[in-house]
């Protein structure tokens, strides 16, 4: 189970590598950049609750994330059942992507 959970982890962090090489602009001024969302981390991974770093980080990203579920390395983390309860936790509407 722990082994299981520093994969998923180690997954995680090498999708985030991956993709602060590409940096989406977005019209509504913010750069969307998956490492932003870095707060939101133990949140996304396990089922403790957002902190409130994670929340506002969620809300500035917002614009960006059908942009990371588009993105096969991301899909799996933005996605998931935990990131979900993230959102609405963070009360960050799910977008219809």
């Amino acid at each position: 189970m722990v082994k299981v959970m520093w994969v998923s982890v180690l997954a995680l962090v090498a999708a985030l590598f991956l993709v602060t090489v590409a940096k989406i602009p977005v019209a509504e001024g913010v750069t969307c950049s998956v490492t932003e969302l870095s707060p939101c981390l133990a949140a996304f991974m396990s089922s403790s609750p957002p902190s409130a770093s994670c929340c506002a980080k969620l809300r500035e990203q917002k614009p960006c994330l059908c942009g990371y579920m588009r993105n096969p390395s991301l899909r799996q983390y933005v996605s998931s059942p935990n990131a979900k309860k993230v959102s609405n936790s963070c009360k960050v509407a799910s977008q219809n992507c």
